[in-house]
């Protein structure tokens, strides 16, 4: 584990680069920063409030704050000051994240320095090997005819995959995995929700705990994402592209004006699931 400390940021911070890939910044917000941004939260909110007696924005600044909500006041001061110090903590450490971070307020200290954690992550790196000696050994057992073959068959995606999660080397980060876990849970819950369960009936039919579920879709999210990243370097090590020929191909299979639109506001979404269909497909014929 790495930490570095950050020195010309108004607002101080720590950095650890975690053995898992998480990047974790610990952020102090002092209380002279947390105290100007609150007044200022205060003011706006005092321009919008109405009390009996008083026209909207004209009571006394001291009488409407004993009516405000502390709650709500730290959170509009919290919405104000994070974003900012996150930026600046990232761009201090030129950190390049690919994901919007993981936030934690580990301190809300009413007469001291606020103290937040931002966990996030960058691209891991991605070591291929041989790959293509690896892959082609799966599928040169498809193009040897065998009596009674009239052509070559094709290797089968999946054996693909296999021999690409088993030698190539990437770390995926601890909080993409958790993160893409999550959301593979909240799906399942959906599903069961669907069907008329609760959670704990599914759980009783399938003969699983909650740990033990989590732990299968962590597997899960760690080889969907490392696949991911091993993709995108092949696809770079080989120089394959999407061209607006193949764009414009996936539009015309829209099926209707709303689906076309809905292509089009993902663009970036479509040509990467282009691009990884191109690299299945240049590997598949390795």
């Amino acid at each position: 584990m790495l930490t570095m400390a950050a020195t010309t940021s108004p607002y101080p911070t720590t950095v650890k680069r975690e053995e898992n890939g998480d990047i974790v910044f610990t952020i102090t917000l002092p209380k002279a920063e947390v105290e100007k941004v609150r007044k200022e939260e205060v003011a706006k909110m005092a321009q919008a409030a109405k009390l009996p007696g008083f026209r909207a924005g004209k009571a006394p600044k001291e009488m409407i704050e004993t009516k405000l909500d502390p709650e709500k006041v730290r959170e509009a001061t919290l919405k104000q000051l994070l974003p900012t110090a996150y930026v600046m903590a990232v761009n201090e450490q030129k950190v390049k994240p690919i994901i919007n971070p993981r936030i934690n307020v580990t301190k809300l200290d009413d007469e001291g320095d606020w103290e937040f954690e931002a966990i996030t992550c960058e691209t891991p790196e991605v070591v291929l090997g041989d790959y293509k000696k690896d892959v082609q050994a799966v599928t040169a057992a498809g193009k040897i005819l065998k009596p009674g073959q009239t052509e070559v068959q094709k290797p089968k995606l999946e054996d693909i995959v296999k021999v690409l999660l088993e030698k190539v080397t990437v770390k995926v980060p601890q909080v993409l995995i958790e993160g893409e876990a999550e959301r593979l849970l909240s799906q399942l819950l959906g599903e069961i929700k669907k069907l008329g369960l609760s959670l704990d009936q599914y759980m009783a039919s399938t003969g699983k705990t909650i740990e033990t579920l989590k732990a299968e879709y962590e597997g899960k999210a760690r080889g969907d994402i490392a696949l991911e990243f091993i993709l995108q370097a092949i696809a770079n090590d080989a120089k394959l592209e999407v061209g607006q020929k193949e764009i414009d191909e996936a539009l015309a299979t829209a099926k209707s004006p709303e689906e076309k639109e809905a292509i089009q506001k993902n663009i970036y979404m479509v040509t990467t699931i282009l691009r990884q269909q191109k690299t299945l497909d240049f590997l598949a014929n390795l």
